[in-house]
């Protein structure tokens, strides 16, 4: 299924509402009928976090909430985007001579990502010009991954619009290459769910190939969103990368260690593979190699004798070059601790033992307290939430997406899903009034849903 091209579906729009709004947006915008319409949905990370970049699988599952984007097809090179929420401003380039700016990560810029990653997949000299408009259902900033949404979308828009076709698989690896464009150097889970995702169905997604297994989630198991109301965007922002740089200079320090070729090094799995070592044995090897102190730039290059401006320059990425002290031993023992929990939640959903719902909760719980003492991307109110969650009935609750902010994910019982929805919504929500964003209020139930589709009305 991951080989062919994502669905191609005629939908009557009038039947639509949300469809229905926005054609008659964009007549109104436009002054013409959209020519088809395309959605990316966004994910929740069900366990597995921050491990992705490192070469580990992880387990997500598309949601429902979703990015849509209406298109016409135009003869002039312009570019025309505008969006349904007037918080976003119109935004107009000429479609082949498009620039990125990293130090401000607005969101056409997303969009001019997956259009850039098709423009160079296929070398393409003059692209179809358009005009777009977007909607978005999908909370920003939240941890559910709007932002690679939108660039899968943009993605497929320009593939669609320029009469091209490629499988999901490959779709999914060049909208995770161009997301770079932004300056986050994440690893491709999102892109990958966002193009692989099937209704009713987690997927372990594995990296380097890219691939996906099902996983079928136990029946009697509902999964809750919960917003915290603390937003943190990944691109202006140096927490991300610089989780980013401390996993690749720990691998370094492995393979160095055990006499491999470590400048070539990029991340954990690399070094695991060539050891021939199991998870269990690479967290025996983390507390041999480490001290808990954190590491210097100066400790660190002459450990991997190079020079201060090698370490800056070879290895470190733009936002991350003034970073003064990284932790190595706590990052690496939460990723190969994690990239473990991920193949235990897949092993109990097949297995499905008469516990395992509360098999699965023990590991979103282990899961969550990794997160926050070993990794360090939880925050208060993230951590408050999950209390809060498992106070009311969760087995099993943790922050998702990149964390310090965003959503915590849960696992429920079916049969206490509306009481825990209930006394959350009035324990952490209404009782910090005042102090908590309303915009960035939600709380929801969710099921796995569909990968991205094209719609053309009927």
């Amino acid at each position: 299924m991951a080989a062919e091209g994502p669905g191609t579906r005629p939908v009557q729009v009038a039947e639509h509402p949300r469809l229905l709004k926005m054609k008659k947006m964009f007549i109104s915008k436009f002054g013409s009928i959209p020519e088809f319409y395309v959605r990316a949905p966004g994910r929740v990370n069900l366990i597995g976090e921050h491990i992705d970049y490192c070469g580990y699988a992880v387990l997500p599952m598309a949601v429902e909430q979703d990015i849509l984007i209406a298109v016409q097809l135009v003869k002039s090179q312009m570019l025309h985007l505008t969006n349904t929420d007037p918080l976003y401003e119109d935004f107009s380039v000429n479609i082949n001579d498009i620039y990125i700016d990293k130090t401000k990560p607005q969101w056409h810029n997303y969009f001019l990502c997956g259009l850039k990653g098709i423009q160079e997949h296929f070398n393409i000299k003059n692209l179809t010009g358009m005009n777009c408009l977007l909607d978005g259902i999908i909370p920003p900033n939240s941890g559910l991954s709007s932002s690679s949404a939108l660039v899968c979308c943009a993605g497929l828009v320009t593939l669609r619009a320029n009469g091209l076709s490629l499988s999901k698989i490959e779709l999914a690896e060049i909208c995770t290459k161009s997301e770079h464009y932004i300056g986050t150097e994440g690893g491709g889970m999102d892109q990958s769910i966002s193009f692989l995702g099937e209704e009713g169905k987690a997927k372990l997604i594995e990296f380097n190939p890219l691939r996906a297994t099902d996983v079928q989630l136990p029946s009697e198991a509902s999964f809750v969103i919960a917003h915290s109301c603390v937003a943190l965007n990944k691109a202006a922002t140096s927490h991300f990368n610089t989780r980013v740089m401390e996993c690749r200079l720990a691998a370094k320090f492995l393979a160095k260690y055990k006499g491999l070729e470590w400048n070539k090094i990029l991340c954990f799995k690399e070094v695991q593979v060539k050891l021939g070592l199991s998870l269990e044995e690479m967290v025996l090897l983390v507390e041999e190699v480490f001290h808990l102190e954190s590491y210097s730039p100066v400790e660190i290059c002459n450990y991997l004798e190079i020079s201060l401006e090698e370490l800056k320059t070879k290895i470190l990425c733009k936002n991350t070059q003034n970073v003064l002290l990284f932790k190595l031993y706590q990052r690496a023992k939460h990723v190969f601790s994690e990239a473990a929990r991920v193949l235990k939640f897949k092993k109990i959903c097949e297995e499905a033992p008469a516990n395992a719902i509360q098999l699965l909760g023990d590991l979103m719980n282990q899961s969550h307290m990794s997160c926050r003492n070993l990794f360090e991307c939880s925050c208060p109110e993230l951590d408050r939430l999950v209390d809060v969650c498992r106070q009311f009935g969760a087995l099993g609750s943790r922050l998702t997406g990149a964390g310090w902010g965003g959503c915590v994910v849960s696992l429920v019982p079916t049969d206490k899903l509306s009481d825990l929805l209930a006394n959350v919504q009035e324990v952490y929500y209404q009782s910090n009034k005042g102090r908590l964003a309303v915009e960035k209020q939600c709380l929801f139930a969710t099921k796995p849903g569909g990968g991205a589709l094209v719609f053309l009305e009927a």
